[in-house]
């Protein structure tokens, strides 16, 4: 492989390691303070447990998630030089606020709420479990803003080759920004709801019976029955906003070679690039017609449009974005049906987590990292399908890659993997050891009977 597509994949592998920790903490802070307040209000022990367990979760993810953007960061200027020489004059002011929003609000609070409860008064406490929450949202936010900007640029002019500001606002709030924002909050609340369902009910199959995973199982389960069908819907919404500022890349979602009206959703097919047409495709008559257009004799554009007349492709590889949207909706189905149907268990024998079937708690299990997944999946769907442009129609990705030799890559590229598979699997392991240690009782400094108010004084672990 050459230096350009080395340097892809090397990004890949930064940006997806990367994005699975700030998945987790964007939703998981505002989880911790729904904790909190639920504390401040009843008095209850079980939500100072649940409390107590999560935000050790959360501050490991976020430590893993700081290490890994700065690795990331460092990569616009050893792989894509290209993209700050163009678009800078944009990148770097958006950066630099995600910058000053993660270190100086998020970093500061963080440290009252891992280890100001009992140092510092309650609400000021409250308050900076409310900060960092905010924190996190905000960073996501400006991370959104450039990604959204890079997809439908708007509010800038050349000038030289160089691209400069000409209303912040516009660039700010893009076209597709509302969308794409609304959707990775969603996806982290989903992500962080299976997150602590899964662990909950591991803890709940090896024993532990407590309020505080009572509490907890239903929180996560109650939040992803409500998100997903919000998701289902926002989600619609991205897609129509993409079909009018990037077709080609709804077309190979589809997997849609001519621009034609009756166009089946395809549920099955091995897209080929060589003959421009699927093999083996299972599909529903009419299906995509049905969902872009809201007509059965819509017409959906497609990828042979995106093919100049000298033979240049101007559409994304079609095989990766095909299979990563249709992986990211059935994540989505399962979520779906997991939540709802937990849900209905507890609801119809009105016993709260006792009333869940042990079939549907091991489910949990392999399902607390449904999110990521999912996540993962959209992520290829949107920056795959964004080829050939990195900046859409102002900079190509080959314009903007580093001279550097591809076996320097390469090795990297191979250290970078180790690495990641490494911190991944020890990541993981350490959330089973602490579930485990949890429901030993060895996570909780004190554990009052059921119901009992946590003293004031009560030293942190």
């Amino acid at each position: 492989m050459d230096t350009l597509m080395l340097s892809r994949i090397q990004f890949g592998a930064n940006i997806s390691f990367h994005i699975l920790f700030p998945t987790i903490t964007i939703a998981l802070g505002w989880v911790l303070l729904f904790f909190k307040l639920r504390y401040n209000r009843t008095g209850d022990i079980k939500w100072m447990e649940s409390y107590r367990f999560w935000v050790k979760i959360f501050a490991l993810s976020f430590a893993m998630g700081v290490v890994s953007g700065i690795t990331m960061s460092f990569q616009f200027g050893t792989n894509w030089p290209g993209f700050m020489e163009t678009v800078g004059n944009i990148a770097g002011p958006l950066l630099a606020y995600e910058v000053m929003t993660a270190f100086f609000l998020e970093a500061v609070f963080l440290g009252i709420m891992l280890f100001g409860f009992s140092r510092v008064p309650g609400w000021l406490h409250t308050m900076a479990t409310f900060l960092v929450a905010f924190g996190t949202t905000m960073s996501a936010f400006w991370i959104i803003v450039l990604n959204s900007w890079m997809h439908t640029p708007v509010g800038f002019e050349m000038r030289e080759g160089v691209a400069h500001s000409t209303d912040w606002l516009a660039i700010v709030f893009n076209p597709s920004m509302p969308y794409r924002f609304t959707h990775m909050l969603l996806a982290s609340g989903l992500t962080v709801a299976f997150l602590i369902a899964g662990l909950s009910a591991f803890r709940w199959l090896i024993g532990d019976r407590g309020d505080a995973v009572r509490a907890s199982l239903v929180t996560g389960l109650g939040l992803g029955a409500l998100l997903i069908p919000v998701q289902i819907l926002v989600g619609d919404m991205h897609g129509l906003n993409t079909l009018e500022h990037q077709p080609q890349k709804v077309a190979a979602m589809e997997g849609n070679w001519d621009t034609q009206p009756n166009v089946p959703l395809i549920l099955f097919a091995l897209p080929n690039e060589k003959t421009r047409s699927n093999d083996y495709q299972i599909g529903i008559p009419n299906g995509a017609s049905l969902i872009l257009k809201h007509s059965a004799d819509g017409v959906v554009p497609g990828l042979n449009d995106f093919v100049t007349e000298d033979g240049e492709v101007l559409h994304p590889p079609v095989a990766p974005v095909f299979f990563s949207f249709r992986i990211m909706i059935g994540t989505g189905v399962a979520m779906l049906l997991l939540s709802w149907a937990s849900v209905g268990f507890m609801a119809r024998r009105k016993r709260g987590a006792e009333g869940l079937p042990k079939p549907l708690l091991w489910a949990m299990v392999p399902m607390a990292f449904s999110g990521w997944v999912a996540t993962l999946a959209g992520w290829y769907t949107t920056e795959i399908g964004r080829q050939p442009w990195l900046v859409q129609g102002v900079l190509t990705t080959e314009q903007a890659v580093a001279a550097v030799p591809a076996p320097m890559v390469g090795t990297t590229l191979a250290a970078y993997l180790v690495i990641y598979a490494l911190l991944l699997g020890t990541y993981v392991s350490v959330l089973f050891y602490l579930a485990r240690k949890a429901a030993l009782g060895e996570g909780v400094a004190m554990r009052p009977a059921s119901g009992q108010a946590i003293p004031a004084s009560m030293p942190a672990e």
